[in-house]
């Protein structure tokens, strides 16, 4: 088992700061962010992330990813894109991208539900089953690309996008190369949305399992009530051992499966400094694998 870290997690680094931090505490792999995002006065997740490489120009950028990387010693678990599938222009780029690099696997997101503004301005109101179809329409077309460039496409379980769960990810890849097209499995969101119980979803998705995505989170009541008067509860990203998910029961159930490739890492938790928290969480996924009874023998921290 292989530990990287998803750059949306790291705003505050350039790419050169992250590939260098991480790789001196031990990760194996970095998984960058690749979007065009908006300004900000001070760096956050989705908004003036310096970790981020725009979507404009990416492929003039590409040996500079390459060469960051490889100087610091880690692997790509991945590329962290955000082409949707119906930007079928974008979505081509990146897979030509995650081959350029070797980068092997890259997320290429699917349709927000209606009623979300899930990668949008304004929710569509569009109904489930005309945006399932729609998704799979191009995912038909994303699978004969990624097969086109020797790479897999993956599709996110994520709260707000026709794939929250396990089972509607299986539902919209059945049929399709699972050596072109896979699920990357996602602890922390499917705390919000979709969650089924990890032992059987990741059973369910069989060869469809490419990826895994680790972080967590948990439901707050807040002083509000609705107009029934019943509480209001939020959610909000927390640590990885302060979460409702149990990140070691995630571990054993990933074993039982016989998965054993990159966990990507994506804590937005921001209790601890982003060096502290980055370090502490290599720190406790290890154990949690260990204890799952995978080899984690620890990557030598760069000189």
């Amino acid at each position: 088992m292989k530990f990287s870290v998803f750059t949306a997690s790291t705003p505050e680094w350039s790419p050169q700061e992250a590939a260098t931090k991480l790789a001196a505490q031990g990760w194996d792999g970095i998984e960058w962010r690749v979007t065009d995002q908006a300004e900000a006065a001070e760096p956050g997740f989705w908004a003036g992330n310096r970790a981020t490489w725009p979507m404009t120009g990416l492929e003039d950028a590409i040996p500079e990813i390459a060469r960051l990387t490889a100087d610091a010693g880690l692997e790509f678990s991945g590329l962290g894109g955000y082409a949707r599938c119906d930007n079928h222009h974008d979505v081509d780029r990146v897979l030509a991208a995650t081959a350029a690099l070797g980068a092997k696997q890259v997320r290429v997101n699917v349709l927000p539900l209606g009623n979300s503004n899930m990668g949008g301005p304004e929710p569509t109101g569009l109904p489930y089953p005309e945006l399932f179809a729609a998704t799979r329409e191009h995912y038909e077309w994303v699978a004969s690309r990624a097969a086109h460039h020797g790479v897999k496409a993956l599709v996110e379980l994520h709260h707000g996008t026709v794939t929250a769960s396990a089972s509607s990810a299986r539902r919209l890849l059945e049929g399709l190369d699972p050596q072109h097209v896979g699920v990357i499995h996602d602890l922390g969101n499917l705390l919000i949305e979709g969650w089924e119980s990890p032992l059987p979803a990741l059973q369910l998705l069989g060869p469809y399992l490419a990826h895994v995505h680790v972080k967590n989170a948990r439901w707050v009541r807040t002083d509000s009530k609705d107009e029934t008067g019943a509480a209001v509860w939020v959610n909000e990203w927390a640590p990885l051992a302060e979460g409702q998910a149990s990140v070691l029961a995630y571990f054993r159930a990933l074993a039982e499966v016989g998965y054993d490739s990159w966990v990507t890492l994506e804590d937005f938790s921001t209790e601890l400094p982003l060096e502290e928290r980055t370090a502490s969480n290599l720190a406790f996924v290890r154990k949690a694998a260990a204890l799952a009874g995978f080899d984690v023998a620890a990557s030598a921290p760069a000189s």
